[in-house]
């Protein structure tokens, strides 16, 4: 088995800076060096061991190797085919099927996304839990983001709440528009005496979703959708409210009779990798029974 591991040369900029300074700035955690410490991780500088407050010299090797991971006793190994659209060693690319759970639940306790990546770790000789970044709904398909430790989660995820993660999505819609595209600021709750619907409510965190219209059929629409917050069922309640909930969406008063799920699809995945020090973008069309409807 593999541990994640993060190695520098030290320039004569970070030269005389000592180790938890350098850390810090390369945004290393301080949760993350107390597990580093404490449960079985190690920094070295040219192979031997130092501690934090080590002094470092210019064309030092600075290494630092992360715990390793136990897959959580939750999520069996499964042997799943997977569509990796990237991998490298810090993130994958995924591009997610309609009907797969991206975590197990209650009512899905196995063939998740997450199951299906612990069976891949495996396979592969990587000691690593599912840290999925963005999620989907279980009917929702396209591509998500997962990193393969826990350093690049926090990362991804700080990221994500600052807005750099952007995903657009597509969509058929009930109905058509009167405007070609639009803005819709509601809150959003969990119903009552429901674990799983959300609705518009006062009470609900504020949610902001934006549509454009690709184009309009008889009796439904093609939208191009973007999220600025990431709530829970978002673009399903947002279109149920405004009277146009999601072909197939039952959950959320859309009709069956042309497809059997929502008619939802994460098309475009963007975000900035932290150790290639660049943007990534990823496409994917959306899928045959997406594609039948037009």
């Amino acid at each position: 088995m593999t541990r994640f591991q993060l190695r520098w040369t030290i320039t004569e900029q970070d030269a005389d800076k000592v180790i938890k300074d350098f850390l810090k700035e390369k945004h290393v955690s301080k949760m993350a060096l107390t597990d580093i410490k404490f449960n079985g991780g190690f920094i070295k500088v040219n192979g031997i061991d130092q501690t934090v407050r080590y002094l470092l010299k210019y064309d030092d090797v600075l290494t630092v190797g992360f715990p390793e991971e136990c897959p959580s006793e939750g999520i069996k190994a499964e042997a799943i085919s997977l569509n990796i659209l990237y991998e490298d060693e810090h993130v994958i690319v995924v591009n997610k099927p309609a009907h797969m759970s991206t975590i197990p639940s209650r009512e899905h306790p196995s063939g998740s996304l997450a199951n299906a990546l612990i069976g891949y770790y495996e396979q592969k000789g990587l000691k690593a839990t599912a840290h999925i970044v963005t999620r989907l709904d279980r009917d929702t398909s396209g591509m998500v983001l997962i990193a393969k430790h826990r350093h690049v989660h926090h990362l991804l995820s700080e990221q994500q709440k600052n807005g750099g993660v952007r995903r657009v999505y597509e969509a058929f819609a009930e109905g058509t528009f009167p405007f070609y595209e639009g803005k819709i600021e509601e809150p959003i709750a969990r119903k009552k005496d429901s674990i799983i619907e959300r609705e518009v409510h006062s009470d609900g965190q504020y949610a902001c979703t934006f549509y454009q219209v690709i184009r309009s059929y008889q009796s439904f629409t093609h939208l191009k959708l973007q999220l600025e917050t990431g709530r829970t069922h978002q673009i399903r309640v947002h279109m149920s409210y405004l009277g146009h909930p999601l072909l197939g969406d039952d959950l959320y008063g859309g009709k069956v009779d042309l497809i059997s799920r929502q008619a939802l699809h994460c098309r475009e995945l963007s975000f900035y990798h932290p150790f290639l020090e660049k943007q990534l973008t990823f496409k994917q069309e959306f899928p045959d029974d997406m594609r039948q409807l037009i």
